[in-house]
């Protein structure tokens, strides 16, 4: 029964958002003809690691905080059915933040060995900071979460990190059009985010939770939430032009935005907050969809 209580804190239907910008990062090094699938597992393990993390933070942080209450649409959280006590999540934080950190340096040392301690050095610290991330979305008076600052962090590093710090894990090398596909995944990131932040507009503005959305209201976040999208579209059909795909290459790229589209148009009419919820697991399937389509285009259909 316990390990049901942490498995579903885990919140396990979060992971394939956070390993798309992996699976597009890694995409992108095999475009330059790099792989190596151990690589490709580790930053698959790691990035498991700071979600569950993340996941943790943000069910002890919300909850102690109050913001978790009945007033709260979505499954209930762990600390707020009282399945597991502030203490228990508290050790679950500090073991998962371990166990990633563990993982980094075994990522790190199988890219970079012993021989590259300036690379070694630069990505621990980005391992470190991400760790740090998961747990202050919410954590702490100066949670960033409280202050409207979560869309950004999630940008940050579900897309430009992740995505251009697996590719760079590869190669050693960046291009300036790989930014394109990194600005693509952490767009429909930061969108999930806000679509959750659409969902619980009320109960965050009653605990002082000043979400983005809470700051600028729920009509503007709406609109907002479509720019999103429409932006992510354009970055990913920028990179396969750019990068010559073949026509039919693209359409396989872009197939998921026929459903992101219907999505947005479902968020620009929704009135009621309530009603976003099953849209939440509706745009991140189809951020994975994207990245899939995207690593199966460059590895079996260029």
């Amino acid at each position: 029964m316990k390990f049901k209580i942490w498995l579903g804190a885990a919140r396990l239907r979060t992971l394939p958002l956070s390993l798309s910008g992996i699976i597009t990062g890694t995409a992108l090094a095999n475009f330059s003809d790099k792989k190596d699938p151990i690589i490709f597992g580790l930053c698959l393990l790691v990035t498991i690691g700071f979600q569950v993390t993340s996941n943790f933070a943000n069910d002890y942080g919300d909850g102690v905080k109050g913001t978790d209450g009945e007033d709260r649409i979505g499954p209930k959280r762990a600390l707020q059915s009282g399945a597991l006590t502030p203490e228990e999540l508290k050790r679950g934080i500090i073991s998962t933040s371990i166990i990633s950190l563990v993982l980094v340096v075994i990522l790190l040392y199988r890219v970079f060995g012993w021989n590259n301690l300036p690379y070694f050095a630069v990505f621990l610290f980005l391992g470190g900071i991400s760790i740090w991330a998961a747990i202050k979305y919410t954590v702490g008076d100066s949670a960033y979460g409280y202050r409207g600052l979560g869309d950004v962090f999630v940008f940050l590093f579900f897309g430009l990190l992740a995505v251009l710090g697996t590719k760079f894990l590869y190669t050693r090398t960046l291009m300036i059009v790989d930014v394109l596909p990194a600005v693509a995944i952490g767009l429909l990131c930061a969108g999930v985010l806000n679509l959750n932040n659409l969902r619980d507009i009320r109960s965050d503005s009653n605990h002082g939770k000043n979400t983005l959305v809470v700051k600028m209201g729920f009509l503007n976040g709406k609109r907002y939430h479509f720019f999103l999208l429409l932006l992510s579209f354009a970055t990913i059909l920028s990179f396969c032009f750019f990068s010559g795909f073949s026509m039919l290459t693209i359409l396989i790229v872009i197939t998921p935005f026929l459903f992101i589209a219907m999505h947005g148009i479902k968020v620009l009419k929704t009135k009621n907050p309530a009603d976003l919820d099953p849209e939440l697991k509706k745009l991140a399937l189809s951020t994975f969809l994207v990245s899939l389509l995207f690593y199966l285009t460059i590895n079996y259909f260029l």
